[in-house]
């Protein structure tokens, strides 16, 4: 009966990771879209619909907590909770970030458009596709897959130092627009750090798959 009930609770705790994570997954493609196509209403949507992940969060905790206390997992059921607790922050920080993008994109889009936006959206893909993958490799439990993704990151460092030098190059050029490539700016990094974060989901699956630590580590 005692395995049963933590079972079910786990089930139910993977299900509640899973909902946040399409959720934030949702929030990334959102802002981004709201950035290029200068959609403020979506981009207030984005805003609003922090509060109930923020709150999908909580309820994360409180479960991971509960589970801890009352059934004391062990081995790898241990590590799953442990996993979700360290995963679930970070998803929520992804969040944050893409309602920083929406932020941008409310005060970008009163603005005359200063360039185009080729490479903001190739980023957001990118880390959107890397979230949906490292998702899929917790469900999964697919350490490979996971290092695998970790390399992606590489992509969206690329494109974050090409946006850069492009700003960098327009604000000596024609300071009129520095206050929106400024604004842009900040989009490309909230953009670099989602991959980071996308990473640390991946190591936190080598974890509990093969309770190894990769974090920091060479050997990936």
């Amino acid at each position: 009966m005692e395995n049963r009930i933590i079972d079910q609770q786990l089930d139910l705790l993977r299900d509640k990771i899973l909902l946040l994570g399409g959720a934030t997954e949702a929030a990334v493609h959102r802002a981004m879209q709201s950035l290029v196509e200068r959609d403020s209403d979506l981009a207030q949507k984005v805003l609003d619909d922090d509060k109930v992940i923020d709150q999908m969060e909580l309820e994360i905790d409180q479960l991971s907590i509960e589970i801890l206390a009352l059934q004391q997992p062990a081995a790898h059921d241990l590590r799953f909770v442990i996993s979700v607790a360290k995963i679930t922050p970070i998803l929520e920080r992804i969040a944050d970030h893409s309602s920083s993008i929406a932020a941008a994109a409310l005060v970008l889009n009163t603005e005359p458009p200063i360039k185009n936006y080729v490479d903001f959206p190739i980023m957001a893909q990118t880390a959107a596709e890397m979230l949906r993958a490292a998702l899929d490799a917790f469900t999964s439990e697919d350490a490979q897959a996971s290092r695998e993704i970790i390399k992606r990151d590489k992509e969206i460092d690329a494109s974050y130092k090409r946006v850069f030098n492009e700003l960098l190059e327009m604000m000596i050029e024609n300071p009129s627009a520095t206050t929106s490539a400024a604004h842009l700016l900040f989009v490309a990094k909230h953009l670099e750090r989602i991959g980071d974060y996308v990473k640390d989901i991946c190591e936190l699956n080598v974890y509990l798959i093969e309770a190894a630590f990769i974090k920091h580590s060479k050997q990936a």
